[in-house]
């Protein structure tokens, strides 16, 4: 299993847009990643509903994990994502 923790990067947290572009990144992944805050259960990172219900806000801490081959690359790739402002993204 590959492991990152990373902070929330948008200022207004991860609300719907965020969320959604997380989302559709996290559905193009090869393998299975999971997104956990505060010691919660982890939920699919494929699931909006799921991302959303996290109510993250900016700064929070959010765990992404992964298991299989690609779960590093995918988990970084995710956690590059989530660091950044993505409402500033067009």
């Amino acid at each position: 299993m590959y492991q990152r923790t990373v902070s929330v990067g948008s200022p207004s947290g991860l609300h719907a847009r965020p969320a959604s572009l997380f989302v559709r990144a996290a559905a193009r992944q090869p393998v299975r990643v999971t997104v956990a805050r505060d010691g919660r259960d982890p939920v699919d990172a494929r699931s909006m509903l799921s991302v959303l219900a996290l109510a993250a806000q900016h700064g929070d801490s959010l765990v992404l994990s992964a298991v299989g081959e690609g779960a590093q690359e995918a988990v970084e790739e995710l956690a590059a994502l989530l660091a950044q402002d993505l409402d500033a993204t067009v």
